[in-house]
C-alpha cells in the first residue's frame, strides 16, 4: 500500500512540475513586455535589455530596463527612459548614441533623472521611430573616466505594447 502512495505522489510532484514548465514557458511565448499603471496616470511597459551591466564593484551584472509610457490625466505625454543600477556622473543632459535595427548610429540628447540611474527622453517621436523595429541598442559614458554603458532590446511585441498604453491613455498610439 506504501509504494501505491509512493508512486502516487511522485505522478503528482511530476504532474506538477510539467505544468509549471509549461506556464513559465506560456509567460515566455507571451512577450517579455512588463504592463503597469500608477496613481498619477502614468501608464507603462517596460523591457529588460538582452545584455547585462556589471555594476560598479565588478561582482553582478543586471540587465538595464527600458519603459515606454504615456501620461493618461491631462494631455497625453509620451515618454521613454532607460532604468540603470550605477549612474551616471552627468547631472542635467547626456549624448545617448542610438541604433534602431543595425541602421546607422546617431546621437541624441537625454535627461538625467533621479541619482543618475534614471535616462528620459520626453516625445512621442522616439517611440514612434521603435514601433516598426526588431532591436534597439543604446550607448552613453558613464562618466569621464568610466568608460561606456550599453543596453541592448529585443523590441518584439512593442507595437502591441503601443497599444495597449495608448487604449489605456485614451489617445491616438505615436
Amino acid at each position: 500500500m506504501s509504494l501505491f502512495f509512493e508512486t502516487g505522489r511522485a505522478v503528482a510532484l511530476a504532474l506538477i512540475l510539467a505544468f509549471t514548465c509549461d506556464v513559465a514557458q506560456a509567460d515566455a511565448l507571451a512577450g517579455e513586455w512588463r504592463f503597469g499603471t500608477d496613481d498619477n496616470g502614468l501608464v507603462t511597459a517596460s523591457l529588460h535589455g538582452t545584455n547585462k551591466l556589471i555594476t560598479g564593484g565588478g561582482a553582478l551584472g543586471y540587465s538595464p530596463v527600458l519603459t515606454i509610457a504615456c501620461r493618461a490625466d491631462g494631455e497625453p505625454r509620451w515618454t521613454e527612459w532607460l532604468q540603470l543600477n550605477d549612474g551616471v556622473s552627468a547631472s542635467r543632459k547626456i549624448t545617448m548614441s542610438v541604433t534602431v535595427d543595425r541602421a546607422g548610429k546617431f546621437d541624441e540628447s537625454w535627461s538625467v533623472g533621479s541619482r543618475g540611474r534614471m535616462l528620459v527622453r520626453d516625445g512621442a517621436d522616439g517611440i514612434k521611430r521603435l514601433v516598426p523595429a526588431s532591436r534597439l541598442s543604446l550607448s552613453w559614458r558613464f562618466g569621464l573616466l568610466s568608460g561606456r554603458g550599453r543596453a541592448d532590446f529585443d523590441l518584439a511585441g512593442l507595437d502591441e505594447a503601443v497599444d495597449k498604453i495608448a487604449g489605456t491613455c485614451r489617445t491616438d498610439p505615436p
